[in-house]
This record gives structure tokens, sequence and C-alpha cells, in this order.
């Protein structure tokens, strides 16, 4: 697993609370994730999200990933958990305006403790923000422990590559992403295993590179205006931020960070 000293939790609340948030909206949307409603739509189906489950999404950001799972898959209700308290904020008001707020709550807090009930939810559910936290095993530790006997833990993250990254490749893309680590298919699947999981699925999704290769192209066409506006119409700064987007598109196509998708099962 890829790491990098110098990169904690006040670092990711920084980009949340920030312009570089406002950049990573604007290209993605309300679902801050690679692929978007494809994605959740996969991962949902990967998982049999079924109506009537409850569940809890660990890094829920806004909670679009919940407002996705009670529109789309019937979810019953949903907690969130993020340790960012403007994110949390942001989100429960985007709930208020689309009236889940009885149906999905928010905690403000550690998504490797969360305090939440044991075996208390059908499934655990990630989008993509798992990749910003330290301790990868504790933070599926906590999955396993929240979800009931049977239950499912079904996540997307971004991962490294089938072909590793150089410690330098390694050391920019975590520190322009604030990642402390990166994991691999390989790792993802041990911690599960090691927390009494059966996985279903571990897979690279295909869809990092084509992604990145749209959010290079809609920011240097489409949206170069609005994000020149978000970042004070600093062009140097603009550019800088271009030049580490191409940065991870060109990792993407050598096949060294990827999406990965995974399901797991808890033992009954």
């Amino acid at each position: 697993m890829k790491r990098v000293e110098g990169i904690d939790l006040g670092s990711v609340q920084a980009v949340y609370t920030g312009p570089e948030w406002r950049l990573w909206e604007l290209l993605m949307g309300e679902q801050i994730h690679i692929g978007g409603l494809v994605s959740s739509q996969d991962l949902a189906r990967k998982a049999g999200i079924a109506a009537g489950m409850t569940g809890t999404d660990l890094c829920c950001c806004t909670g679009a990933g919940m407002r996705f799972l009670l529109r789309f898959c019937q979810v019953s209700r949903m907690v969130g958990v993020d340790a960012t308290e403007a994110v949390v904020r942001r989100g429960e008001r985007r709930c208020r305006d689309e009236g889940m707020e009885h149906r999905i709550r928010f905690v403000l807090g550690d998504a490797c403790e969360t305090g939440l009930e044991s075996a208390g939810v059908d499934f655990v559910w990630g989008e993509d923000a798992w990749c910003y936290v330290s301790d990868k095993a504790a933070l599926v530790a906590e999955a396993a422990r929240l979800v009931k006997g049977g239950g499912l833990i079904a996540f997307t993250d971004w991962i490294e590559g089938s072909r590793p990254m150089s410690d330098a490749e390694a050391d920019r893309f975590l520190r322009f992403m604030k990642f402390p680590n990166v994991q691999d298919l390989g790792g993802y699947r041990g911690l599960l295993e090691s927390c009494g999981c059966k996985v279903v699925t571990a897979e690279d999704t295909g869809r990092f590179a084509p992604h990145a290769d749209l959010y290079v192209q809609m920011l240097s066409t489409q949206l170069g205006y609005d994000a020149l506006k978000i970042v004070g119409f600093d062009s140097a700064m603009m550019e800088g931020l271009m030049g580490e987007l191409r940065m991870v598109r060109d990792l993407a196509h050598a096949g060294k960070v990827a999406q990965g998708l995974f399901v797991a099962r808890k033992a009954r």
C-alpha cells in the first residue's frame, strides 16, 4: 500500500470547506465519485440492495449516496457518518430540501469509531471516499461491526491499479488528492476477509480513465470560466490544478490508479 506523510484529517477537512470541494462538485456533481449515478446503480445492483433495507454510509460527504439509495432503491432509512462539519450541515440542508430529513440522519464523527449500534444495519455503503481515511483496517473493521450477520459491505474507492506507481508518482498523486495512503484490490480483499467477511466482488470498474478524460476536457472547455471564478480568477493556480488533474488522468491510462468496487457479506 502506497502512503505519504503529512496528510491527515485536517488536510481533508480543508479540501471540503474550501474552493477545492467546489471544483470537485462542479466537475462531478453532487455525487462526487467516478461514474456518478451509473456507478451508484452498478454498486447497488451488484450488492443486491433492496427495498426496505437499512444502511450506514461511512464518509458520506453531503449524503448524495444516501439520497440515491432512498430514491432509487427504496431503502428504508440511512445513517451517514462524516468528519467535516461543513459537509454534514450542507448535507442536512440538501436532505431537507428533498424531503428526506426524516429517513436520513447524519453523524458528525470518526468513520473508524462511529459509536453506532453494533449489528444494527443491513448494509454499510461507501463511494470513492475511504481513500481519505488513514487507518483502512480500522475502517473496514468498523463497517463489519456495524452490519448484521449475513449483511453486506458495499463500496467503491480509488485504488492503486494493476501496475504499481513509482514512489515519486505515488507521492505526487497522494499529496494532490490529500490521500494519506491508497489501497489496492488485494489489500481491501484481505482486510474484508480478516473481519470475517466473504468477498463476493472485488474488481476494477474500468471507469476511471474515461472519466478522467472527461474532467480534463470539461475544465479545458465548457467549465473553464466557472472553475476560474471558484479560484478567484487566479490563472496560475488554475493551470497548476490542471497539471495535477492531467497527471491523475495519465496514471489512470497507465493502469496505475483505478476505481475499485467491492461487495462482501459478513458471516452469520
